[in-house]
């Protein structure tokens, strides 16, 4: 029998049954589903589920998070659910079933980049590395490059742009072919295609600005001329070229005899997609990437850059959300092409350190949940790394404000990158590993941007964490539940206090005990442990109480309340009564005690002399535990 088979039933129940689902499959870390209705699916009772670590939606899939034991437990959905799964690729098509045009767009973008990221994190790589020991003057008293003074990284240096004019030269091939892949035609095509598009007998894409037109090399056909421009490192026309032979190959497919469709196919589709590629789209495609990149260029180098990349880098991350983030991809490579390097991926960079930095907060806030912290760790890991996903949907949007708190920290991080100039080589890896992408020059100015990226959200997000975040939250529901138990918990709901801070001297100066004190916002006041009640004042303001540990804790309501001879206090104990935790000793008129000018303020006092460390948090609930160690 699985392990995960009863949390398996309870997950079918939770996504609203095998009837309500489309498709399901898995991958590293996650269950993706395509759901017929995904408002049937019950979020909060799925959470619930041991095994499951947190939901989010995500180009039409809704996605569980179960961790490292995926495999074992997706296993153990189908044999509850007697639901066959599919690929990931056929759940992504079924998916889109649910997407409009936009979503659509975006996802085969990011579908067509994805698997040419590797390689452009590689390349990013390598120049940086090179421009570190060629372009940076650190040797003899800072007069010579590393490349200068010893010919062994002088070869290394040669030696690695033969990896990296690969990469970036040669880039529309991996294009064309990625996008044959994808839309399923033949994969060898788009390749000769790409190649075509790069070929050594072309004028190179950096030569055409500084070559006068009549100095271009044409195809002279009588008739007409074509200009024999290459397309190294330019993005959209091969994106346009790509898809032009995938449509080409379909036509041809379809209106081809299938005993002459081996010959016919290949040669007209390739031949077509070429002429075109060459004659119409290659020019236009060149128009459009320059023009888009001129933009973005223009944004980030103008009088306003300053808010162009405030506005950038705080709404990135919801960009991620959407899908739209993908375009960056293509924007950052036609600027490496068009400038010989960017400004805008740093900023994607920073954005996802940003984003991780709330998370290390919320690791911090939430260092005894340990279901929490199962999620919160390795997100934030993968995000430092450049993976923003888990750490958005497993965390960060969970709660909101550590999402509002990252993005707030990466506006600010991409205005300090932008202002000072900052330039990558090429996308690298979009965490801290990415400096090594950035331009020698700008490393300093990155590395402060990053500073910034990663204390501005860790700040924000533990003030705010600290009022917003329940105990449950904070502490996890067993924990919750135990500490209400067999520990001690808080009598009373409100603002924390330390006990140094309250007004009476007898209780600031520690005279009776130490303590913490609580502005009250709740009627009840309750037991904070199973125990007897040894004393209660006649005015109903003032209880002691001691467990069978021989803790003793005075708890008085308000400050001077005496005063009241009991008015707004209602006594529902007497001395010598058995009590539990969580039973209510009084109920306080918390209006009444405000009108008669009388501080909400309540110190609770361990008389029989324990020491006392306060949890680290601003609210409390009746109920929940708020000091260590009792």
């Amino acid at each position: 029998m699985g392990k995960f088979l009863n949390d398996a039933r309870e997950l079918l129940d939770k996504v609203g049954g095998k009837e309500n689902i489309q498709a399901v499959s898995h991958c590293v870390t996650r269950m993706r589903f395509v759901l017929v209705d995904p408002s049937k699916a019950d979020v909060k009772g799925i959470e619930d589920i041991p095994s499951a670590k947190g939901t989010f939606t995500q180009s039409g899939q809704f996605q569980v998070i179960i961790g490292n034991d995926v495999q074992e437990f997706y296993n153990d959905f189908v044999e509850v659910s007697g639901i066959e799964g599919v690929s990931k690729e056929a759940a992504k098509e079924a998916a889109k079933s649910q997407q409009n045009w936009i979503q659509k767009l975006m996802s085969n973008l990011g579908e067509i980049f994805a698997p040419l990221i590797p390689a452009l994190i590689t390349g990013g790589l390598i120049l940086g590395f090179r421009n570190v020991i060629d372009s940076i003057a650190f040797m003899e008293n800072g007069t010579k490059t590393l490349v200068q003074v010893s010919q062994f990284w002088a070869g290394v240096d040669s030696f690695l742009w033969l990896i990296g004019e690969a990469v970036f030269h040669f880039l529309p091939v991996g294009i064309v072919w990625s996008i044959t892949r994808k839309m399923g035609t033949t994969q060898i095509l788009g390749i000769i295609l790409g190649i075509t598009l790069v070929s050594p007998q072309l004028l190179n894409a950096y030569s055409v600005a500084s070559t006068a037109a009549a100095d271009i090399p044409v195809w002279d056909f009588g008739f007409a001329q074509v200009e024999m421009i290459g397309y190294q490192a330019q993005v959209i026309p091969a994106i346009l070229a790509g898809f032009a032979l995938v449509y080409f190959e379909k036509f041809f497919r379809k209106i081809s005899p299938s005993y002459i469709s081996m010959i016919v196919v290949p040669f007209c589709s390739l031949l077509c997609a070429v002429l075109v590629a060459h004659i119409v789209l290659g020019p236009i495609g060149w128009i459009i990437g320059d023009w888009i990149s001129n933009v973005v260029w223009a944004g980030l180098n103008s009088n306003v850059k300053w808010l162009f990349a405030a506005i950038f880098g705080f709404v990135y991350a919801p960009l991620v959300i959407t899908g739209l983030h993908h375009m960056t991809n293509a924007i950052d490579t036609q600027l490496v092409s068009s400038f010989g390097g960017t400004n805008l991926w740093p900023m994607i960079a920073l954005s996802n350190i940003a984003q991780g930095s709330a998370v290390l907060a919320m690791i911090v806030l939430q260092k005894k949940n340990e279901r929490a912290q199962q999620v919160s760790i390795p997100a934030c890991i993968s995000c430092y790394l450049g993976v923003t996903e888990p750490a958005l949907f497993g965390v960060n949007l969970k709660y909101g404000f550590p999402f509002i708190c990252g993005m707030i920290g990466s506006g600010i991080a991409a205005m300090i990158s932008v202002g000072m100039g900052v330039q990558a080589t090429s996308i690298g890896v979009g965490g801290i590993p990415g400096i090594l992408s950035i331009f020698p020059q700008y490393m300093l100015y990155f590395a402060i941007a990053m500073l910034v990226a990663i204390i501005v959200p860790f700040v924000l997000t533990m003030i705010i964490g600290k009022k917003k975040l329940s105990n449950e939250d904070r502490f996890g529901k067993e924990n919750v539940a135990i500490c209400s138990k067999d520990r001690f918990v808080s009598p009373m709901s409100g603002k924390v206090m330390a006990l140094s801070d309250v007004e009476d001297q007898v209780f600031s100066q520690g005279l009776m005990g130490q303590g913490f004190a609580v502005e009250i916002n709740d009627s009840k006041v309750i037991a904070p442990f199973d125990g007897e009640v040894v004393m209660t004042f006649p005015t109903g303001h003032a209880y002691g109480l001691r467990n069978s540990d021989g803790v003793e804790v005075l708890i008085h309501i308000g400050m001077d309340t005496v005063e009241l001879n009991g008015e707004g206090f209602h006594s529902l104990v007497k001395q010598g009564d058995k009590v539990q935790a969580g039973d209510v000793l009084a109920e306080v008129d918390i209006e009444c005690i405000k009108k008669a000018g009388k501080s909400l303020v309540s110190p609770i006092v361990f008389t029989s002399g324990q020491d006392v460390k306060l949890i680290d948090i601003d609210k409390i609930n009746a109920g929940n535990p708020v000091v260590e160690g009792i």
